[in-house]
């Protein structure tokens, strides 16, 4: 998934989080109803601007919309912490697997 496609999966998320319409945020930030779903398609590119009216308006921190470790899937991320583990020795996966259990 590109990174455009990732935001707006976000934006899209927090804007039904909200319970609001695709027309009503577009209304309150002044565009189109059309660019905004394009926008949430990952189809167009929001200007930094837009960015930060689009945040105000669904009252989030404009980094909100770049949180893309939230989308990846339970497989992709299995896959990444086995990545990270893998090769060490097994002092540093006591060790890990410690910090796991503190964090959970």
């Amino acid at each position: 998934m590109t990174a455009a496609a990732q935001f707006g999966s976000l934006l899209r998320s927090v804007r039904k989080s909200r319970n609001l319409k695709i027309w009503q945020v577009a209304e309150k930030v002044d565009i189109e109803v059309k660019h905004l779903g394009r926008i949430e398609r990952g189809e167009r590119q929001p200007s930094f601007d837009l960015i930060v009216a689009l945040a105000k308006c669904l009252a989030v921190s404009p980094s909100e919309f770049f949180d893309f470790d939230s989308t990846v899937d339970a497989k992709t991320l299995r896959k990444n912490i086995d990545q990270l583990i893998t090769g060490l020795d097994p002092k540093q996966l006591r060790h890990a697997r410690r910090v796991l259990n503190a964090l959970l």
